[in-house]
């Protein structure tokens, strides 16, 4: 029996790697419209969104993505009816669990960004271990925006920096925008080329807001748990047609 031929993703992609962004950032919307699509509950939609975000991240792993950032969980999100959060967290808690395998395969490095505190312990528990194992791996970054909001991931840099100047560390003079930008949560990652939003909403939704000055938006009307890896090419293939000016005069 012939062995089937895995294809190559930047062949069927059709785009140079060099016209690809290196730092991918998605706002995952629609799972609650998805399930309500489907006659389903809105916790068989996030059931549904989850399983979409191994699709999408192993993708990406293969199109040697730097950092693929997806907006989880925000802070505002804790407004939520009681019982759905409970069952986001307990499906933090088994993805964490169930993806080890994948995220060791692909090589691929697990991080967090947003406050602990509020987290449940399970949650907690499983995302250092998943983190922790995954540590050593050299291949894309993979950020979850977890309890994240970025008003107060802001906050936390202003008063990390105002700490080092009451201490005496730095002068105010001294601060600039890599001082801020290093006191972010994502400190380290890089600014995202291509923010991505599903669900057709025209909003950034408190996402990154200092790290994607200069990104390249992409908005479908894809609900989440249909963002599949034709959706992520039309993106991609999109952001290579785009030019880039960073605020200077066309190229073109």
């Amino acid at each position: 029996m012939a062995t089937a031929q895995k294809i190559d993703p930047m062949a069927e992609l059709g785009v140079p790697p060099e016209k690809l962004p290196r730092r991918v950032a998605i706002i995952m919307d629609g799972n609650g419209r998805w399930a309500r699509q489907h006659g389903l509950k809105r916790i068989e939609g996030h059931e549904a969104g989850a399983t979409n975000v191994r699709e999408i991240v192993t993708q990406c792993a293969r199109l040697h993505i730097d950092c693929l950032t997806l907006y989880t969980f925000s802070t505002e999100n804790w407004n939520r009816p009681i019982e759905e959060i409970a069952h986001l967290m307990e499906l933090y808690v088994r993805y964490l669990i169930k993806e080890r395998d994948e995220i060791m395969e692909n090589d691929v490095r697990l991080l967090q960004i947003g406050r602990r505190t509020g987290l449940p312990e399970p949650v907690l528990r499983e995302l250092d271990e998943t983190v922790s194992m995954s540590s050593g791996n050299s291949g894309m970054k993979l950020c979850l925006a977890l309890n994240y909001s970025s008003r107060v991931e802001i906050v936390d840099a202003v008063r990390s920096i105002a700490r080092r100047v009451a201490d005496g560390a730095m002068s105010p003079e001294d601060v600039d925008e890599q001082t801020i930008t290093d006191a972010l949560y994502t400190s380290g990652l890089g600014d995202p080329d291509l923010l991505i939003r599903t669900a057709g909403e025209m909003r950034v939704s408190n996402f990154l807001l200092w790290q994607i000055s200069y990104a390249e938006l992409y908005v479908t009307d894809a609900l989440w748990p249909d963002f599949h890896v034709n959706e992520l090419y039309a993106a991609l293939r999109e952001y290579a047609r785009r030019d880039r000016r960073f605020g200077h005069a066309s190229s073109k």
